[in-house]
């Protein structure tokens, strides 16, 4: 038994021959198309992993009879997106509300990345229609299948699944070699991008205080929503530090950003206009955060670990 991505699997009832279940193979774990196969029920809309049995054959995708092996698959998720006019990599106007825990990490992560969903499933060794599938619905992959994506996306298992959530990055192990580098400000201002989740330090009545912020870039200067009685906000009228941070766990690398400078309110209404209309989200913390305060910094510095050349 040979298939390729989107022929579809028939399972008959063995008594009467009757259609007793399809579903489209989304995934091959072999490249000369024999099985298992990833399977895309049609009566139940889960993805499973499939040893078809003696009552299964495959219906090819561009071919009359049920028996023949050849034909090519049809297009990619990606690709008939691509065909509609919708750009690569991106989930349907319902995908959001459909989308699993697991899913959304995925998409996050290969965003991240800078990948299509095409790049990433070529590079997982899967169909771009079952990552769609993955990202856009609340599904429950195999163990192989994350496995594959993690190394696809340079991360954990573990990650993926949501693993580690309670706990503070940097659990694993050093690089054997490692080596930290500084940062230049036009790398430095790279990495801060437009917008992100930062901490801001400040002194408070009760001693010093970090707090995590998430914060807008425009013009060079950091921006953040808070509420007036919050912590943060002591921030204002005072040189404070900003700081943001990645580790990649799976690799033991990492890399800082700190912004040192002061701190105001911003009053004036067009200011404020245009943060609001910049802004990619709204505070995580929820509650009445309305009051913005701004950093211009007058110091920007950064490190990253990375593996020694040596």
């Amino acid at each position: 038994m040979r298939a390729h991505l989107g022929d579809q699997l028939v399972v008959e009832s063995p008594g009467t021959g009757a259609s007793r279940r399809d579903g489209e193979i989304v995934g091959l774990h072999h490249e000369d198309g024999t099985p298992p196969y990833d399977v895309h029920w049609s009566d139940t809309d889960e993805v499973t992993l499939v040893f078809p049995g003696p009552d299964a054959h495959i219906r090819h995708l561009d071919h009359e009879s049920e028996g023949s092996t050849d034909g090519p698959a049809r297009p990619s998720t990606d690709e008939a997106r691509q065909q509609a006019g919708s750009g690569p990599g991106m989930p349907g106007p319902e995908a959001a509300s459909h989308a699993g825990d697991i899913g959304r990490r995925i998409a996050a992560e290969r965003r991240r990345q800078g990948l299509t969903q095409a790049e990433a499933a070529r590079r997982a060794s899967m169909a771009p229609q079952y990552l769609a599938y993955l990202e856009e619905r609340s599904a429950a992959p195999s163990l192989a299948a994350l496995i594959r994506l993690a190394a696809a996306l340079g991360t954990s298992v573990d990650a993926l699944r949501g693993g580690g959530v309670d706990l503070p990055p940097g659990q694993g192990q050093a690089l054997l070699t490692p080596q930290l580098q500084d940062l230049g400000p036009d790398e430095c201002r790279a990495r801060l991008s437009t917008h992100g989740l930062g901490r801001v330090a400040v002194s408070t009545p009760d001693g010093p205080g970090v707090f995590p912020v998430n914060y807008e870039v425009v013009d060079d200067t950091i921006a953040f929503r808070t509420a007036p009685d919050s912590a943060p906000a002591a921030a204002v009228g005072t040189d404070v530090a900003f700081e943001v941070d990645h580790v990649d766990e799976a690799m033991s690398l990492g890399w800082s950003v700190l912004a040192v400078g002061p701190a105001r309110v911003v009053t004036e209404p067009d200011e404020i206009r245009r943060l609001v209309d910049h802004a990619h989200t709204t505070p995580w913390a929820g509650g009445d955060r309305d009051m913005w305060v701004s950093i211009r910094p007058t110091r920007l510095t950064g490190r990253r670990i990375s593996p020694s050349a040596r």
